[in-house]
């Protein structure tokens, strides 16, 4: 026990060394986390010294309360958050004031003006600021004293602090979330680059159900991913707005289009859908000999490693290193998955008559593999028509 707790502890502070070090050497999350604690410290301590200065009767807490809250989120949030909270502790601040010059004892007034402080506090306008109205009516009950001058410097305190907040976090390297956008779309792409290739050489010889079961795991896994994707462009959209540097900061390398994120989604789509077709063809042999299907699989797999390729170059496009020569490979690597997909028609159609299980997997396998192919290279629709293959948007 005691060596398992000294592992977990040397194991802790291996990470706080890691995180350290990233921070010193280049951008990256450890290094925002620093720049938010000091332009944060600095929104306090300015708040703190311009109350001190300006307000003579005001609880010194409150002005660098509200000024640290603001500094943790985007310029356009700071500024909705300033407006919600300052109402918020005005709200608190006067009917606590209210209830303690008429009931003379604060916990008289705790008893009656917290309850309503807090029901008021999920009124829908307030948003998640709505608890700085029963926050700021304890502070100003526990104060000791209490009159209208009081009530007024606490409120003035709280707009001082707000102002400070927003003006900080708006001129000192207002943050651009766009690292974590591009962090987001490496990961969707990286796993379905994974499952593409570890399907691929699963099916280059027999394969059994509990890897068809894996790969099906690890497919089911990307909506989740894709949804903190859909998540990190919404935060980076929204960290452009109001921001004075967004004209400098956000372009190039800006926030993900709703093409892109829709061709990551079908993708995933249709990886999900090809790993159900492999653990169904599977399932019949999950307690018998693997699935031996070598003729139709193996130049599936070919096929398979293709997609991965240009997957790969795609994601080169939308994660920050839009290129040239990133787009050269993407117009290659596309070329090179119509013309595997044609091959690959070709070929399973030039087989021998097969028995029924490899014929519907063939089947199975050569609608994905035309769903996959329509999406990544819209231009490919030779061969028939797929309603749900050719709705996708182009990837180029």
């Amino acid at each position: 026990m005691r060596h398992a707790a000294g592992g977990k502890i040397c194991a802790e502070a291996a990470g706080v060394a890691g995180s350290v070090r990233r921070a010193w050497q280049g951008p990256g999350r450890e290094r925002d986390l620093v720049v938010l604690a000091l332009k944060a410290t600095l929104a306090a301590v300015l708040a703190w010294s311009a109350a001190a200065w300006l307000l003579r009767n005001t609880l010194a807490l409150m002005a660098p309360w509200v000024a640290l809250v603001l500094v943790r989120t985007t310029v356009y949030r700071s500024v909705a958050w300033a407006i919600q909270q300052t109402l918020a502790i005005a709200l608190g601040t006067v009917v606590a004031t209210a209830g303690a010059m008429v009931l003379g004892r604060p916990v008289a007034a705790m008893l009656l003006v917290l309850p309503v402080m807090l029901l008021i506090g999920n009124w829908q306008h307030f948003g998640e600021q709505g608890i700085a109205g029963a926050t700021s009516a304890l502070f100003t009950l526990a104060g000791g004293e209490w009159s209208a001058s009081i009530a007024a410097d606490r409120v003035l305190a709280a707009f001082l602090g707000a102002g400070v907040g927003v003006v900080v976090n708006a001129l000192v390297l207002p943050p651009v979330y766009l690292r974590s956008v591009h962090e987001a779309a490496g990961g969707v792409v990286r796993e379905c680059c994974g499952i593409l290739e570890a399907v691929a050489d699963g099916l280059k010889g027999p394969w059994r159900y509990e890897q068809a079961v894996r790969w099906q795991e690890r497919a089911r896994r990307l909506p989740g991913l894709l949804r903190a994707l859909r998540s990190a462009v919404e935060w980076a959209e929204e960290s452009t707005r109001l921001n004075p540097e967004r004209r400098r900061r956000a372009r190039p390398a800006g926030p993900l289009g709703e093409e892109t994120l829709r061709t990551l989604e079908d993708v995933a789509d249709h990886l999900q859908g090809l790993t159900r077709v492999l653990a169904e063809a599977a399932a019949d042999s999950a307690a018998a000999s693997p699935v031996r299907h070598s003729e139709v699989t193996r130049p599936y797999a070919d096929f398979l490693h293709k997609v991965g390729q240009a997957l790969t170059a795609y994601g080169r496009t939308v994660t920050g290193e839009d290129t040239q020569d990133a787009r050269r490979e993407l117009e290659r690597t596309l070329r090179q998955v119509e013309a595997a997909h044609e091959d690959l028609r070709a070929r399973l159609a030039g087989r021998p008559v097969l028995g029924p299980a490899a014929m519907e997997l063939s089947g199975s396998l050569l609608a994905e593999a035309r769903r996959l192919t329509c999406h990544l290279c819209p231009g490919e629709t030779r061969g028939g028509t797929d309603a749900s293959a050719g709705s996708g948007p182009p990837a180029r």
